[in-house]
Formats: C-alpha cells, structure tokens, sequence
C-alpha cells in the first residue's frame, strides 16, 4: 500500500510543478474588440491587467493578522475599517499581490452573511485590475453579465469597483478595479 501511495504522490506532485510552470507563463494582457465584443468589429476596447489581491473572509481578524504576521512573516497592515462596504480590511502584503482580509463590520455586512454559510471563512472573490473600468461596465452589460451594483464604488484602496455576479463568472466573486 505504501508503495503504491508514494507512486500516486510522485504523480501528483510532477502535476502540480507542470501546472506551476504553466501558470508562470506569461500571458498576454491586451485584448482586442474582436474578443470583448460579441458583435465582431463593434464595442469598447478595455485591458484586463495584474490580480489586484485575493479576498478571504475571517471570523477573527485579529487572528487571521496574527497568523499571517507571526506564523508567515507577512508583512500586513493595521484594520481599517470601511463602513460604506460594512468591512474591516487587513492587507496582506505578498510581493507580486496582496490578500485582503474581510471582516464584518455590523449584521448586514455581506461578509456576516458569507460567514453564517462558511463559519470558518474562506475565500470571498478575486480582484483584477482593469485599464478603463467605465467602458468595461458598459462592455460586460451588454454582454448580461450581472453587475451587483448600479455604479462603480470607490474601494480599499481609494479607486473605482465593481462586482460581477459569481453566477456569471464560473462560480466566482470577481471585483474590477480601476488600475
């Protein structure tokens, strides 16, 4: 059995290098209207760019900042608390990205709700960043993808975003946000 074991995990790991190769590969960013456009030839033109940060939501941030501080010598800042999005943030500062961590802040947060579901938290959405974030809504509504809010709204970090419903989005939150 053990033999048999180590066989499945050298297998395994040989997998996981490939994918890592693969996903150090860099892509192109520029996209043309061709692709953004589902009427060939017409339609705004907007740039995806970098992954922004991943969001996690925690139900004890003080925890999660510790953990992250202490156990992974990350370097993270202070909570700032963002009540127009009903969150406390901690950023996590990854070299190459960030990670956000969310807390609640009051009962109608939408990270309360997503902790009820998920009580130990868990990933929330990713953010990318987006060259021209007005033409990618415009772009995106008349694709239906679902947009959670009516307009962009300034974010953690001081700059226009936007959600897209996980349902339009292959099971995932994604914000955009103005780089």
């Amino acid at each position: 059995m053990l033999p048999k074991m180590a066989r499945v995990l050298k297998v395994a790991a040989a997998s996981a290098a490939g994918l890592f190769l693969r996903l150090r590969t860099p892509v192109s960013t520029v996209r043309t209207s061709a692709l953004l456009s589902s009427h060939p030839g017409a339609g705004p033109v907007w740039n995806l760019g970098r992954l922004n940060h991943v969001a996690i939501a925690v139900p004890d941030l003080e925890k999660a900042r510790a953990f992250y501080k202490n156990v992974l010598g990350a370097e993270v800042s202070e909570p700032v608390p963002l009540p127009e999005h009903g969150v406390s943030v901690v950023f996590v500062n990854l070299g190459n990205t960030k990670m956000e961590l969310l807390h609640p802040l009051g009962s109608d947060s939408p990270i309360a709700g997503f902790l009820k579901k998920n009580k130990a938290g868990g990933m929330h959405h990713v953010c990318i960043e987006v060259d021209n974030i007005n033409v990618a809504v415009m772009d995106l509504k008349e694709k239906k993808i679902r947009i959670l809010s009516e307009e962009a709204k300034i974010g953690a970090h001081g700059k226009p975003v936007i959600f897209l419903h996980p349902g339009d989005c292959c099971g995932v939150l994604v914000e955009l946000e103005q780089a």
